[in-house]
């Protein structure tokens, strides 16, 4: 089972189907804010919320990515997980997103650090990737906080339902540049 501490307060845990109330009445109140960045939260229902959760469980079992849960203070607060694993390649994606009253406390750096400690510990993957909207500074600020090098942007990667695309910029990750790091990532 995966659980991680990241302080006295905020925890990971992995999602749990009874966590799926509590998930999607954070996606309802973040909604207009997640939606920007993130096409799935304009159309999440508690029936694809339940279903992302499932699909997370069945990745976990096979070993494959996964999601958890931010947790602080017992309350979810955020999600963050590998919403891609490519074992044959040794890589990895980092996915994220967190609730507005649970911002700017560091919390996500601390998860990424986190997950990054698993994808190049415990699974001994050699490279992790973070994907954000361009113009999604906090996030971008994120990968740039914890070392990850801009590598490019894919241009009009990302569809909305209503159709329009956005770009995202890709910021990568390897293995020996997370353990060489040491206390100057760590920050």
């Amino acid at each position: 089972m995966f659980t991680h501490r990241l302080d006295e307060d905020r925890w990971l845990r992995l999602t749990e189907e009874s966590d799926v109330d509590e998930i999607y009445e954070l996606i309802v109140a973040n909604r207009e804010r997640l939606a920007e960045w993130m096409p799935w939260a304009a159309e999440a229902t508690i029936d694809s919320t339940r279903e992302y959760v499932r699909s997370s469980r069945r990745g976990f079992a096979d070993n494959g990515g996964f999601s958890s849960v931010i947790v602080e203070r017992g309350a979810i607060v955020g999600s963050i997980g590998f919403p891609d694993v490519s074992r044959h390649d040794r890589s990895c994606e980092i996915g994220y997103w967190i609730g507005s009253a649970a911002e700017r406390r560091g919390t996500v750096t601390l998860a990424v650090r986190a997950l990054l400690d698993h994808a190049f510990g415990a699974w001994e993957l050699n490279r992790a990737v973070i994907q954000a909207g361009v113009g999604n500074v906090r996030s971008r600020a994120v990968a740039e906080r914890l070392g990850f090098t801009l590598e490019g942007v894919r241009r009009q990667a990302e569809r909305y339902p209503d159709g329009h695309y956005i770009d995202l910029a890709v910021y990568g990750q390897l293995a020996f540049e997370w353990r060489g790091a040491g206390d100057q990532s760590r920050r």
